[in-house]
């Protein structure tokens, strides 16, 4: 049996009109992650709520004893975000990122689309887990293959991923088997773009519950102009047995 604590906080920020952050905490289904509606398009809040719902009834109705595939029910959110897109948006569509994971016995499977994040602290030392998928990152990896790419600055933040758009999504599944006293931070751009590494790094050791530290994460960034909807879930892994 596993022990587990874990929060859940999301803060509209000091800029935004709406908060377009959602995530997912479930404990009972041992689901936690965040999702972010694509800013430029419309319709954000509704793409991360329908991306987090989907997610929920999907892992849930995987039958009993059989672990979900979280590519294929990812994938499947996003088709149904993109026929919502259909609807509500028929020329420019609906987007959000996602990046969630699920436990399975004593391992924690991670489904991630976009530039929101996943980071595990382990005996003090903390990973990003995830990678972004932006328009800087992948420019990054065809050069180290020796590509010649060129990017406008303005657009190196731009998303090359994410959950409702019409071609066959690409899913990173990232698989962690789990330790006693493992950290594991998901959180939403709006934290990661006004908080270092080093600083969460910090934040996310310190002892206390996970309420606590978490909202001392969402506040700083809040503190720090808020420009963005900051939202986090953090959780604590305090034993396996």
């Amino acid at each position: 049996m596993i022990r587990i604590r874990s929060a859940a906080h999301s803060d509209i920020g000091r800029v935004r009109e709406e908060n377009e952050d959602r995530y997912l905490h479930d404990e009972n289904a041992h689901l936690y992650g965040v999702a972010d509606g694509v800013g430029g398009l419309p319709g954000g809040a509704e793409a991360a709520q329908l991306s987090v719902e989907a997610v929920d009834e999907l892992v849930r109705a995987t039958p009993t004893g059989a672990t979900p595939d979280l590519v294929q029910l990812t994938r499947q959110t996003n088709q149904r975000v993109h026929d919502l897109g259909l609807k509500l948006s028929p020329v420019m569509g609906l987007g959000s990122t996602l990046t969630f994971g699920h436990i399975w016995g004593s391992t924690l499977q991670i489904a991630h689309v976009g530039d929101s994040r996943c980071y595990g602290l382990r005996e003090g030392k903390l990973e990003m887990l995830t990678e972004d998928h932006s328009v800087e990152n992948e420019a990054r990896q065809r050069r180290a293959k020796g590509e010649v790419v060129h990017y406008h600055e303005a657009n190196r933040n731009a998303l090359t991923r994410c959950i409702g758009q019409p071609t066959p999504l690409n899913v990173d599944l990232i698989s962690r088997p789990l330790e006693p006293g493992d950290r594991y931070f998901f959180c939403t751009d709006g934290v990661t773009r006004m908080i270092r590494d080093s600083e969460l790094a910090e934040m996310i050791a310190k002892p206390g519950e996970p309420e606590t530290v978490l909202r001392a994460i969402i506040d700083l960034a809040v503190r720090r102009g808020g420009p963005d909807n900051a939202t986090g879930v953090l959780l604590y892994i305090d034993g396996l047995e």
